[in-house]
């Protein structure tokens, strides 16, 4: 369509303003604050995460020790 300048494609000129919207949402400081609060909430998520697995193996480990514990009188035979 636009032989001799491929920037006057529409779908150029298209692509150009999506990326300066992205970039201008990275700049400005509200979004930023958001991201901010969104990874905070990651590190929380995986922290709660990681002590609920500890808990678990914890008692884990208590339940095949008290099974261990347990004497069974099995028939020879």
């Amino acid at each position: 369509m636009f032989p001799l300048n491929p920037l006057a494609d529409p779908r150029v000129e298209y692509l150009r303003l999506m990326l300066a919207v992205r970039v201008d949402r990275l700049r400005s400081e509200e979004d930023r604050s958001v991201g901010a609060s969104a990874i905070e909430w990651a590190i929380i998520t995986a922290l709660l995460a990681a002590i609920a697995a500890a808990i678990g193996l914890i008692i884990k480990k208590q339940i095949h020790q008290a099974a261990d514990n347990i004497k069974v009188n099995t028939p020879q035979g």
